[in-house]
């Protein structure tokens, strides 16, 4: 079968590889109808994520279920599933806490563990996934192709969206900032609009993104940078805004939120951090709260999937690039070069 290959920095290939199959009673093997390429695959073609050595990528992919082991009980083959970006038991304390991300046998499609073994990813024709039955969730019946994009934002970008907008305190009335435009910031803007914000603030400078921010419920856009744009949301805001979402990962969007955040708010911090180093006399001297990482992917994907099947929560226009598998070299070129938002594969 094809699948994405990093071999290393700036170096993408699509590779005849061998096929998955069920290995572990608890696996299932998924046929891949759609995935994505990620800003976190992206660090790894820049380099900022050194390659012991070569693998398959992808950690955001939607498929139908080909074949179960013995123990999987909860699926079947020719059921329509979703994948969150990490493996999880669903019995393990963190689990049970609702933080699936850190499930003590968590494996991370796409990427190494701790002792240098690694999970297939799912830019691929096919994927492997242990603990089946806990990881996936099924739809309960094959989704329209229009959906597709809708169901492929929910495996990562979505979810981490709206865990952004629920570490930033979002509710009702709620002003707040968004400092990012890519795929997550998008997602970000939606969430807060569904969870009652009032007024969103998405900083940006890119047109095409900028519109899309607006037609996803952003209120206002602020294309400066640095102090100068922390000073117009300032003005803007009457002071600054005490829920703001940092959806970026640099230490220039930390900053930039930090900046934007009033005494006493809240910052929702969902970026990979890439070579940050928390300013935290800049935290402290606002009294600000400061709280996310990485997203319970599983645990979110439930509640979100009743208004992405009924429409009311669209976040398909993230993908605003469309390519063959084949082709997954120039999705990575595009969005490495911001020419897209973020990039969708169809095998």
């Amino acid at each position: 079968m094809r699948a994405v290959v990093l071999r290393g920095v700036g170096d993408v290939r699509v590779e005849e590889v061998p096929a998955p199959r069920v290995e572990e009673p608890s696996d299932a093997l998924v046929r891949v109808v759609a995935a994505a390429v990620c800003g976190s695959d992206l660090a790894v073609l820049r380099g900022l994520s050194p390659l012991p050595r070569p693998i398959r990528s992808g950690h955001e992919f939607i498929g139908v279920v080909e074949d179960v082991g013995t123990e999987v009980s909860g699926l079947r083959p020719g059921q329509f599933v979703v994948a969150p970006f990490n493996t999880c038991c669903g019995r393990c304390p963190h689990c049970r806490r609702g933080l699936p991300i850190a499930c003590e046998r968590a494996v991370f499609f796409g990427e190494f563990g701790p002792d240098g073994s690694a999970l297939d990813g799912g830019q691929a024709e096919y994927v492997r996934v242990p603990l089946a039955d806990t990881t996936l969730l099924a739809l309960p019946e094959t989704p329209p192709g229009e959906l597709l994009p809708e169901l492929l934002a929910l495996t990562d970008v979505l979810p981490t969206g709206h865990e952004a907008a629920v570490h930033a305190g979002v509710g009702p009335g709620a002003t707040v900032v968004v400092v990012g435009d890519g795929a997550v910031g998008q997602c970000a803007v939606l969430a807060c609009r569904r969870l009652g914000a009032e007024r969103i603030v998405v900083m940006s400078r890119h047109p095409e993104r900028q519109r899309l921010a607006r037609a996803h419920g952003a209120t206002d856009i602020v294309a400066a940078r640095g102090e100068e744009g922390a000073a117009e949301v300032a003005e803007l805001l009457g002071g600054g805004s005490g829920h703001v979402i940092e959806a970026v990962g640099s230490l220039q969007a930390v900053r930039q939120a930090i900046g934007c955040a009033r005494p006493g708010g809240r910052i929702g911090y969902v970026g990979l951090p890439w070579g940050v180093t928390l300013p935290l006399w800049e935290l402290f001297g606002k009294n600000l709260a400061l709280s996310g990482g990485g997203a319970n992917v599983r645990a979110t994907m439930p509640e979100l999937l009743p208004d992405v099947l009924d429409g009311t929560l669209r976040a398909g226009g993230v993908f605003d690039a469309s390519y063959g598998l084949g082709d997954a070299a120039e999705a990575f070129r595009a969005m490495d070069g911001r020419g897209c938002v973020k990039a969708l594969l169809r095998p």
